[in-house]
């Protein structure tokens, strides 16, 4: 069953073919973008399209490899040993699979999302290459393999925090999310408010799309800041009014708290204004 998109997921015609290419193929996707371009949802979407289920595993700084196939907790059997509690020599009872060990042995092909793998150390992606490519892994405390029943469809985000590793790339199928241009912008949203006012949505994309172009801007707004910008205004008569009379040489739209997420940029724009008016001023 090939990846269409959904009724509340716009995918583009280059993300439905990387998807699809993925499955094909029986590689693991790696989906890279802008914060907020809709690189974990899709995981979330595939499922839901193909009515399967998604696991979900994120990474942190200090997450392992090991981890996402077992962990053997060897304190709490030390401590049940110390209490004589039942079933304490039974090894098995100390393993607790991880997230590949879930998708391996689920009854059913799921989605396996391992989100934002560049967070982990840079060894993390080739110690799962052996495991992603044979679909298989060994627990040495049980003597045991853990082989996949259907291979699982794998989509990897990364925020591009760092470089990862020529291997781990390799046996990857491979696509960067663009940031969406007006026309699709303009989807997304009729896809989250389908009866949002056509005036308020022309004006919002104006502001927001100006602010991404600001010269300097240290962390641009995204795709779902909009969509929180935009539920404000809709919520607030006053706002809306004050964007749709707004001076283009003001500072800062109503509500920006939603799009400008930190104090530098919140000044960056105040001198740009500044500078707008200045000139403005000249000119008469």
């Amino acid at each position: 069953m090939a990846f269409q998109g959904t009724s509340s997921y716009v995918a583009t015609d280059a993300l439905r073919q990387a998807v699809n290419a993925a499955v094909t193929l029986e590689r693991p996707l790696l989906i890279k973008g802008e914060p907020g371009t809709g690189k974990t949802l899709l995981a979330e979407e595939l499922a839901s399209s193909l009515g399967t289920r998604l696991i979900t595993w994120h990474v942190k700084s200090t997450t392992k490899a090991a981890q996402g196939l077992y962990e053997y907790d060897a304190v709490s059997r030390l401590r049940d040993s110390q209490l004589g509690i039942e079933g304490v020599g039974d090894v098995a009872n100390y393993i607790r699979p991880g997230k590949l060990w879930e998708a391996f042995e689920a009854d059913e092909r799921v989605v396996l999302l391992i989100d934002e793998i560049d967070k982990a150390d840079i060894e993390f992606p080739n110690d799962l290459l052996q495991e992603l490519d044979r679909m298989e892994f060994y627990v040495y405390e049980t003597d045991r393999t853990v082989r996949a029943r259907h291979r699982p469809i794998i989509v990897i985000t990364s925020n591009n925090e760092k470089e990862l590793p020529d291997a781990f790339l390799r046996r990857c199928f491979f696509h960067y999310i663009d940031f969406p241009d007006r026309e699709t912008m303009g989807r997304i949203v009729d896809v989250h408010f389908p009866d949002i006012e056509a005036r308020l949505v022309q004006q919002a994309l104006e502001v927001f799309f100006d602010l991404r172009q600001a010269p300097g801007l240290k962390k641009k707004p995204s795709t779902s800041e909009l969509v929180d910008w935009l539920k404000l205004l809709m919520a607030d008569d006053l706002a809306r009014e004050a964007l749709y009379s707004r001076d283009p040489a003001d500072a800062l739209p109503p509500l920006a708290g939603a799009l400008v997420k930190n104090e530098q940029d919140t000044h960056l724009l105040e001198r740009l204004a500044f500078m707008l008016r200045r000139q403005g001023n000249t000119r008469r």
